[in-house]
């Protein structure tokens, strides 16, 4: 019997040998942890029960990388550009989470061809490289943006992110590619978590999509969302994310459009979690009935700017600032004494970090909580002005954080979409 120690009488073999020749002189039989049968000394263990643990992780998600031509001068070195200082201030917030997904609205501008900012973007590669140095593991690519650089943006994107070996979806190089949600793998205590991201986009400016290729930018359509969630988790995926580029720029409020298709998603049950972009200001943060097990579903109508040149200077005042956004994910362990079975996964809380970009600093990104006394150039007071304003805008739907998420484990298995 495993891990069972007994103390006492040897009888015949002896085990324990002698001492000056003496045999040891019996003891009563004890077992600890067990009890012996009256009619034979043969113990029989009774092991108690062991509760597995809970899968706990944290999911981080950030708002619009919006790079206009004044942020890639700002990045500009003598190598090309290097992000990694403009970004590097949210190291800690980024790094330390189990899944950290980004929002890249912009292309990727194609080989051969100068990087491009407002109103047809296109961003250096290196963009991607500095997104995957700060830690994030994948991106949402749909949006208005998609295909400012036409089908050679698409490709050059993915591509690119690819190469740096970041998750994407929202956009594809072909219909396959477009049929799969992409999924990502963590594993801890021993048991996997698959995490599918979705996303969807309201349009594209009016730049078309290329009349053969209808699947290389998805566009937002409620029951074909709901079809692709459903389908993903009856694949395997344990919790659905999707991001949707919606709602009207600079308006804090959601829209009638964005309520209405939230609840549709909440009432089907089969998302756990929505992620807005596109207003550049940040939206509330808030828990709709339904959801998968009827447990709610969240939803961060928008997480405004990441990294951008827009702050008061230029437009609403809001602009300067955004969500990080941190998901908390629970799949309960096993209970044999219960009689439980490993629960499903759910996300059981949301809480929101206001960030900010300090245009004038070359535009580094900080957490607000992070530079109460402001930085060279930003004062204290605008720190304090800038917070007021996304905790007006986020709402008391959900709590606001202000130290980062620590990881549960390894980073995550990017699973690539077949093409």
């Amino acid at each position: 019997m495993t891990g069972l120690v007994l103390v006492g009488a040897v009888g015949a073999a002896g085990a324990f040998g002698s001492v000056a020749g003496r045999q040891p002189p019996p003891v009563a039989p004890t077992v600890a942890g067990a009890h012996l049968d009256a009619a034979t000394p043969t113990p029989v263990a009774t092991p108690a029960p062991t509760r597995e643990p809970d899968v706990e992780l944290a999911v981080v998600a950030t708002g619009d990388v919006l790079p206009h031509l004044p942020v890639l001068r700002s990045a500009r070195d003598v190598d090309g550009y290097d992000f990694d200082r403009l970004l590097g201030p949210l190291d800690p917030w980024v790094e330390a989470a189990d899944l950290a997904l980004c929002h890249l609205e912009v292309p990727v501008a194609p080989a051969g061809s100068a990087p491009s900012g407002y109103p047809v973007f296109g961003a250096p590669a290196q963009l991607v490289d500095g997104l995957a140095d700060q830690g994030w593991d994948g991106c949402s690519t749909a949006s208005n943006h998609s295909v400012d650089r036409g089908w050679a943006g698409v490709t050059a994107t993915l591509d690119a992110l690819d190469t740096a070996g970041l998750g994407h979806v929202g956009t594809a190089r072909s219909g396959a590619e477009d049929a799969q949600p992409q999924l990502y793998r963590l594993e801890r205590s021993g048991r996997a978590v698959t995490v599918a991201h979705l996303a969807a986009t309201y349009g594209t400016n009016g730049m078309p999509v290329d009349v053969d290729k209808p699947w290389s930018v998805r566009l937002i359509d409620a029951d074909d969302l709901v079809r692709r969630a459903t389908d993903a988790r009856a694949a395997g995926a344990d919790v659905v994310l999707l991001s949707l580029h919606w709602g009207t720029e600079y308006r804090t409020a959601p829209t009638d459009v964005q309520r209405t298709l939230a609840q549709q998603l909440a009432a089907s049950g089969a998302v756990d979690l929505v992620i807005g972009h596109h207003a550049h200001v940040p939206q509330p943060v808030e828990h709709l009935a339904g959801g998968p097990g009827g447990q709610g579903m969240w939803v961060a109508y928008g997480l405004g700017n990441y990294v951008s040149n827009q702050d008061e200077a230029c437009c609403v005042a809001d602009t300067a600032s955004g969500l990080l956004l941190t998901a908390q994910v629970v799949a309960p362990g096993a209970d044999p004494a219960a009689g439980t079975a490993a629960g499903p996964a759910r996300v059981v809380g949301v809480q929101w970090t206001p960030i900010t970009v300090d245009r004038r600093g070359g535009h580094g990104v900080h957490a607000l909580a992070d530079i109460p006394d402001g930085t060279a150039t930003l004062d204290a007071s605008q720190v304090a002005r800038r917070l007021g304003l996304v905790r007006e805008a986020a709402g008391a739907g959900a709590p606001e954080r202000t130290t980062p998420a620590l990881a549960s484990g390894p980073p995550p298995t990017v699973v690539p979409r077949t093409r």
